[in-house]
């Protein structure tokens, strides 16, 4: 695992800049349109073609705005707001509707369980099954239709401790099903799929970004089983994920010295990872949308704890990587 000693710290942005050997540096990034709304701990999903963007802090607190940038007219327009503002939930797309599962609402950090549902043809937001254990922070990622949801945390008397709830909604029959829990229980973690399993990686104990985790766990829905990999090579939180060409890609994060730029890729084929080329600016709380083979970056916090920005900017690994 890497040590903060081998990171330069920019003062001015609270951001960790790692110099990794050029001869590691694979793809390339391009700055795109940035966001209309300055935002961290965010939602980000891929909707008939179009980047959904929600809630999460902005300077005027809690958001239940929702951004959408249409990629071939290169513009930006507004979508029907979330029913609640909701900050660190999750956004999913199934059979063309989006999921908007989990949280925390409002300044207040009060985790949630509310399953919304819209429809983009109607312009309309409904009520569905709430998830069973209410938690905000935690990772979601859809498997043949249904989205698991891992991890977060949740309220235990006063304070916020993490679950290693792993919880499924069937959006076909508005059903939950519990399945295996979570071996390691984090917050802020990142959950990907690859090859048909779930790849769980990163994340903090207790919602302590002191207290950074470089977990990589993988559930397999056939055998309903989770195995270890080999781990994140820097322990980071506030991450986001994608899978592209064959790499698990693991961007960004925070720590109590600063924000990450790292853009390590796994291979769940060799259980090896890779260093890429680092983001443009290191960001946490960011998110991210797989596109045309290409992964974008939007919006996410330059400091520890806080802050936000309109970042937007894609990266292609070129398929260069052995």
């Amino acid at each position: 695992m890497k040590r903060l000693a081998a990171i330069l710290i920019t003062a001015t942005l609270g951001t960790l800049i790692s110099s990794p050997a050029l001869s590691n540096t694979l793809g390339t990034w391009k700055q795109l349109p940035v966001t209309p709304t300055t935002r961290t701990e965010n939602s980000a999903v891929l909707l008939n073609g179009k980047f959904y963007v929600l809630g999460g802090f902005t300077p005027k607190g809690v958001t239940k705005q929702v951004d959408v940038w249409n990629p071939i007219l290169n513009n930006w327009s507004l979508a029907l707001p979330l029913p609640h503002a909701l900050h660190h939930t999750t956004a999913s797309v199934v059979n063309g509707k989006l999921y908007v599962i989990g949280g925390f609402e409002s300044s207040s950090w009060k985790p949630i369980n509310t399953t919304y549902e819209y429809d983009p043809d109607l312009h309309t937001w409904k009520n569905k099954t709430p998830m069973p254990t209410a938690r905000g922070a935690h990772a979601a990622a859809v498997i043949n239709g249904k989205i698991h949801l891992v991890g977060g945390a949740h309220r235990k008397l006063f304070n916020l401790v993490n679950t290693d709830a792993h919880e499924v909604y069937d959006p076909a029959t508005d059903s939950w099903e519990t399945l295996s829990p979570l071996p390691t229980a984090r917050d802020h973690l990142t959950a990907t799929v690859a090859n048909g399993k779930l790849f769980a990686i990163g994340g903090r104990i207790d919602v302590n970004y002191h207290n950074n985790l470089n977990t990589n766990e993988s559930y397999d829905p056939k055998t309903k089983k989770w195995i270890q990999h080999a781990p994140l090579p820097t322990a980071r939180s506030g991450v986001t994920s994608q899978f592209l060409n064959g790499w698990i890609h693991v961007f960004g994060g925070e720590s109590g010295e600063g924000t990450f730029v790292e853009n390590e890729g796994y291979n769940p084929e060799t259980n090896e990872w890779k260093t890429f080329q680092p983001m443009p600016r290191g960001l946490h709380g960011l998110d991210s949308v797989l596109y045309k083979n290409k992964i974008h970056l939007l919006n996410g916090g330059p400091n520890p704890g806080g802050g936000g920005s309109n970042h937007h900017s894609a990266f292609s690994n070129n398929a260069e990587a052995e």
